[in-house]
């Protein structure tokens, strides 16, 4: 296992075999600037490494999300530039709780191939309820939320009343915003105020930038993780009260 501070060793065509990919689409990849450059070594060998590998790995999760290259692109660009490896494997674990939720306008066509099945006008309407597509009377095409769409599709087979998912819906929206105001309210007074008063301080500043960049996958990892815990205690306690 190689680490972020080794030379990167792989050339195009291992990269690409490693990363399940095309040669053509690395480079590709490469001209829209979605992944940095090679080392170039003796012979003008270009050699990547870890970091190349966890890029296309989040690309490829993005676009699972159903976002468009240009999308990603636009993604990406707001990510901090020094992000180790590791950084963005948490990048690709966490994408789907907070990529972005700008919505795209798209063709039935195109919702059903991100989705990949024939939707149904129950369907939609199930995805409209949950806030996952909106479809206009007077317009042919649907305004989608790229990030909730996946989710949504896998819903629609989940043998649940529709009323039940709305219903746990509205609790996680509930809740979630409670917890985001919250933890702002604490960044804000407990963070946020005495960086203000230290502004001279560089390298208290440089340590700010980087948690402000950082703060929201670490965040939701957090709540993912709290989440997850308290949903299977709250479960188990739940199913002994019923044996």
């Amino acid at each position: 296992m190689t680490t972020d501070t080794e030379e990167p060793t792989l050339t195009v065509d291992e990269l690409a075999a490693r990363a399940g990919v095309t040669v053509r689409t690395i480079r590709f990849y490469s001209t829209k600037g979605l992944l940095p450059p090679p080392v170039i070594g003796p012979r003008r060998v270009g050699h990547y490494g870890r970091d190349h590998l966890s890029r296309l790995a989040l690309i490829e999760e993005l676009q699972h999300q159903g976002m468009t290259l240009s999308a990603i692109e636009r993604y990406l660009e707001q990510l901090p530039t020094d992000l180790s490896a590791d950084d963005l494997a948490i990048h690709r674990a966490l994408v789907a709780s907070w990529a972005p939720d700008a919505a795209e306008d798209v063709t039935r066509a195109e919702l059903e191939r991100r989705a990949g099945r024939a939707l149904s006008g129950e369907d939609l309407d199930r995805l409209s309820a949950m806030g996952v597509v909106a479809y206009p009377e007077d317009s042919d095409s649907f305004r989608v939320d790229p990030g909730l769409l996946r989710l949504g599709v896998e819903l629609l087979g989940v043998p649940i009343a529709h009323e039940t998912i709305l219903a746990a819906r509205t609790v996680l929206m509930e809740h979630t915003r409670d917890v985001a105001q919250e933890l702002t309210r604490l960044f804000r007074d407990e963070v946020w105020g005495p960086y203000r008063e230290r502004e001279s301080d560089p390298e208290h500043v440089a340590a700010m930038k980087s948690l402000s960049a950082h703060m929201q996958p670490m965040v939701v990892q957090a709540l993912v993780t709290a989440f997850q815990r308290s949903l299977k205690e709250q479960l188990r306690e739940a199913f002994r009260a019923e044996g």
